[in-house]
């Protein structure tokens, strides 16, 4: 229940005949001893509506970006029961994320929770917002920031609103100055609103940032109001917490408006350390995870996704057709690759299919690089994935590698036998993908200055053209 005590409103915890406690979700420096207090008749509640898309608020919908309060029309609980699961459909409709590693080997669909998980500057926070970017401009795109530091919180919004996605998005903010209560509060608040839109027919996503300050802040009120703490001093609550907020993430039917709310949680591990309460917690209420690996982002790989350690547990059946038909090949055998690679650390010497795969995924390790802003569309994941299974690979020069798949896309996706893939969402005869492949290989011999004989392969890839970006 809210309660507003010297004009500063707070949320009712804990009530009882002589005492009741208290969450401020304003400063408290005007409360002292004696200030009235007085019940407001109703829960927390927060504005929603397409009046919301553009801003830059706070939990309770308070302008942050210096404009009037948003003239929104309803407002909603942030507390409700949660959706049925009768009024919730299976997971169907692929997201595209722009990242090629991602829409290839983890692939993600619309009301899908995927967890983000990696040790501190492993890019987290870069890889959501560049799914953010790369959405479509029909999808409401949702970054919430709960306790970050206020530079961060600024600059991340700052480059949000140059990449166009407060066109069609919003931002929910908090940073470490604000009350303990208004965190902890702020993605409930930002999942009620997303919520309102889903209702409407909308595809919303929505990146937490992060899950860790939010457990923090979790574990200062249960230790500020006594209650009982467990393992690593969190409240005992602390998985319920998480699981009714990232439960109403999903699909939702066509009773319900038939949109969808698809959660990306980031969660900060310590020295790669996946066994912590809160990673193992999330882990397990989630639909799958991306790890970042801080070996890999020193190596300079970006994005520095462990696509050993992570899985998408709706996996292909949300991918487009010809994508899932084309992925199969790619990542089993680059699952081969992790494994020689491995073997070969220990000094072994590899027979020459053995060697010629290890160079292949080398090669492909290159090629996964991906710059910070860039965004791949389905046309491209297509080609890139034709380009890199493409006979003689494994031989192609790696000085400017990147520079070469992005011609050999270029020119694959001016191939008239590539338009037989049309938009990638039905399924093609097996001949167009061999024509295909057989340009892409004949493309790659051409413009890597060797014939690609004798070489073993695969299709390939695509790159970025001006129109890529969405």
């Amino acid at each position: 229940e809210l309660i507003e005590v010297g004009g500063v409103l707070a949320v009712a915890e804990d009530l009882g005949l002589e005492r009741s406690r208290l969450v401020l979700l304003g400063p408290g420096e005007g409360v002292d001893a004696g200030a009235p207090a007085r019940h407001l008749g109703r829960g927390v509640e927060v504005p929603a509506g397409p009046e919301l898309i553009g801003r830059v608020i706070d939990p309770l919908g308070r302008p942050l970006d210096g404009r009037a309060p948003p003239a929104t029309r309803r407002r909603v609980r942030v507390e409700r029961a949660p959706i049925p699961l009768a009024e919730r459909e299976p997971v169907t409709r692929p997201l595209r994320t722009g990242v090629f590693g991602v829409d290839t080997m983890i692939p993600i669909g619309m009301g899908q929770r995927q967890l983000v998980i990696g040790d501190r500057s492993t890019g987290k926070t870069e890889l959501c917002l560049d799914i953010l970017a790369a959405l479509d401009r029909d999808t409401v795109g949702m970054y919430v920031a709960i306790g970050r530091r206020g530079s961060d919180v600024a600059a991340q919004v700052q480059w949000l609103r140059e990449v166009g996605l407060l066109d069609h998005g919003l931002c929910v903010v908090t940073d470490a100055d604000d009350p303990v209560g208004l965190i902890q509060l702020a993605p409930y608040a930002a999942t009620a609103m997303a919520e309102a839109l889903a209702e409407q027919g909308r595809d919303v996503v929505i990146v937490y940032d992060d899950l860790t300050s939010h457990a923090h802040a979790h574990r200062t009120l249960a230790l500020l109001m006594g209650r009982p703490v467990g393992r690593e001093a969190h409240p005992v609550d602390v998985f319920y917490a998480h699981a009714r907020l990232l439960e109403r993430a999903t699909q939702l039917g066509r009773t319900r408006g038939g949109g969808s709310i698809t959660a990306f949680p980031i969660i900060e591990t310590q020295a790669g350390d996946l066994t912590g309460y809160i990673p193992t917690n999330l882990v397990s209420i989630t639909d799958g995870q991306i790890r970042l690996d801080a070996a890999l982002a020193a190596s300079g790989l970006s994005p520095a996704v462990d696509v050993t350690l992570s899985v998408s547990r709706v996996g292909s059946k949300a991918q487009p057709a010809v994508v899932r038909q084309l992925a199969g090949r790619f990542k089993n055998r680059y699952a081969q690759f992790l494994e020689l690679e491995a073997f070969a650390r220990f000094g072994t010497r590899l027979e020459p299919t053995a060697q010629a795969v290890v160079e292949w995924g080398r090669r492909v390790r290159q090629a996964l690089r991906q710059d910070r802003g860039v965004s791949r569309t389905w046309a491209d994941t297509m080609a890139r994935m034709l380009v890199v299974q493409a006979e003689g690979f494994e031989r192609a020069p790696q000085p400017e590698l990147g520079a070469l798949v992005d011609r050999v896309c270029a020119s694959l996706r001016r191939e008239p036998v590539f338009a037989r893939l049309g938009t990638g969402h039905a399924t093609v005869e097996p001949e167009a993908l061999d024509a295909c492949r057989t340009a892409a290989t004949r493309l790659l011999a051409e413009l890597s200055g060797h014939d690609g004989s004798a070489g073993e392969g695969e299709p390939a890839a695509a790159p970025d053209e001006p129109g890529d970006r969405p």
